[in-house]
Formats: structure tokens, sequence, C-alpha cells
């Protein structure tokens, strides 16, 4: 007879973790696991790694989620290995090797093949990804044996960095490290690479190390999450704030700042702008500022964005007092 389950009491909690996912689970795994850690009530990611990729993996709490969507188009840094002379059904180690060819290619070749792979590029997606083809993911086809007309995509690669390479040896290999913009494919990348030196090849690892502000020397495991307390956890939450780093800070008084909240557009002289990040005045601590939400300015108008509500605020300010 099994032990009765016990309930996890929900509770609101708003902000962004920065968690260094482990190797082998899904993002939405790990997602879970992390918002039945720390109890909350609502979470989302910002965008997924592969079950074979670990490292920078923001998730959004509460109010937070209402601008994740900021960092799915965030730039992206990766490292990766691409093991030469072997192609395989998934460009990388999960799938079946289907392709075996010799590696011959020359430190040159390589130097070449990655400056022509540098700046504005056009990808094919992997038949093995999440992007949709008539409502349905790429990797349900492929695991039926489909192959579908895919329409390519244009990416940039902003920096392409040769970290390490051995190409005499029984598993020939380059590391790589990666800066790029949404919607880049590593997969697809590490396999066009050994295609282009004439020898194929396909990804081994794969690990995220930054996506837009966020760096993985500020990202925390499962397991050390686990081990830690409570208080803890929570203390590893970052302000929604954060999420809008690249915004510039705009204060309301009282007044405009409750109208604003309601969706009102204020009139100011504002100069044009598209990123503003929006605070009001504390209700419960003298002198502190709360976020409001996203704005930008034109024609001397503040026009809301994502707005949070004031139930949030008022959860933010009590939690932070």
């Amino acid at each position: 007879m099994h032990a009765p389950r016990t309930r996890v009491q929900r509770r609101p909690v708003h902000g962004v973790l920065l968690l260094d996912k482990p190797l082998g689970l899904s993002s939405n795994q790990a997602l879970q696991k992390a918002k039945w850690l720390l109890r909350a009530e609502k979470a989302g990611h910002t965008g997924t790694l592969d079950p074979l990729a670990t490292g920078v993996l923001p998730l959004c709490f509460g109010a937070a989620t209402k601008f994740s969507q900021l960092h799915l188009d965030a730039d992206k840094t990766y490292e990766t290995t691409v093991r030469l002379g072997l192609k395989t059904s998934t460009a990388d180690a999960e799938g079946e090797v289907i392709q075996t060819r010799p590696v011959r290619c020359t430190v040159g070749q390589v130097v070449e093949v990655l400056d022509r792979f540098t700046g504005p590029i056009e990808q094919v997606p992997p038949m093995h990804s999440a992007l949709k083809k008539d409502g349905k993911p790429l990797y349900e086809y492929a695991r039926d044996g489909q192959t579908v007309e895919r329409t390519a995509r244009a990416v940039v690669i902003h920096e392409l960095l040769l970290v390490d390479m051995d190409l005499n040896s029984q598993a020939p290999q380059l590391r790589l490290r990666v800066t790029c913009s949404k919607g880049t494919y590593i997969r697809s990348l590490g396999e066009d690479i050994g295609e282009a030196l004439g020898c194929g090849g396909h990804l081994t690892a794969l690990r995220r190390v930054a996506t837009g502000p966020f760096q993985e020397v500020d990202c925390v495991g499962l397991e050390a999450l686990e081990a830690m307390t409570e208080d803890e956890r929570l203390a590893r939450v970052l302000p929604v704030q954060q999420l809008l780093s690249d915004h510039t800070p705009l204060a309301l008084p009282a007044e405009s700042a409750g109208r604003f909240l309601s969706g009102v557009r204020r009139r100011g002289d504002w100069a044009d702008h598209p990123r503003w990040a929006v605070y009001g005045p504390s209700t419960v601590k003298e002198g502190a500022a709360v976020l409001l939400g996203s704005a930008h300015t034109q024609g001397g108008e503040l026009i809301p964005g994502r707005l949070l509500s004031p139930i949030e605020i008022q959860q933010i300010q009590e939690t932070a007092t």
C-alpha cells in the first residue's frame, strides 16, 4: 500500500531563477522540479534546451512570466563539441550513425569554414526539433520515419570561436564557442560545418553559457537548490525587473502611476523610446519604487505594454518587507 502523497501548499512567487539545467532532463521537467521546490503557483521558461544540452535556463515565476518573451528573443552563447567523421540521424549523440567518412581536413580548412559560417547565414531546421509543421512538431514526423520539407531560416552567428580541435585522433573533434541570434539550431550548425569540411559531423556536447544578460556563473543547479532551505531558495529568485535590464527606468508619481497601471496612456515631455521599465511609489515602504510594467513612448505619450496586476504588486511588496 502506497503512503498518501503530501499535498504541496502553493504560494505566489514572483521573479527569475537562473537554473543550470542538468543533462538528461527536458526544460519542462527542470521547470516543474524547480516550481515544486519553490512551491510556486505559476511558472514558465524563456526558451527550451534539449535534454542533451546543459546550462543557463532562466525560469520565470508569477509576474515575471509576462516578460519571458523578451528573453526568447535574446542572443545566446553556447559551447559545443562537434565529432567529425560521423553523421547521425538526429545531428547529435542520441541518434544512430547513418554515415561514416574519413577526416582529411587541415587546420587552415577548419579556420576558413568557420569564417564562412560567421555572420548572417540560412539554416534548414532539423527534423528532430520542436518547430511545428501543420500544427505538429517536426520531431513527431521524424519519430514516424517521415521527412517533411522545411523552409530555410535566416539567423546570425555573431561570433564563432575555435576553442580547441583534434583532427588526428580516432575521435576527431572541434570545440566551439558560438554567440548567435534567436532561432539558431546549434545541431544544424555543427552538422553543416562537418559537411563543409567534407567529413560530416554531429554534436556530442552542448552547453548554453549565456542568454541575454544572464551568465552561467550566476546559475544554480537543481541538486544545490534541493539541498537549500526554503528561505535560501527564495533568495535565489531575482526580482522581476531583471528581465527588463535593457529597458530605461522611468518613475511616475502616485496618481499617474495608478492610471498607467489601469492601461491609460500618460502624456509628458518624453522623447520617443521603444523600451521603458516603468516604476511607481511603493504603498508599503516609503521611498521605495515598485515595477508597474513596460512601455514605449511615441509623440509625447507613454503607452503601456505588459503590466503587473495590483495584486502581483502587493504580493511583491509584502515579500520584500
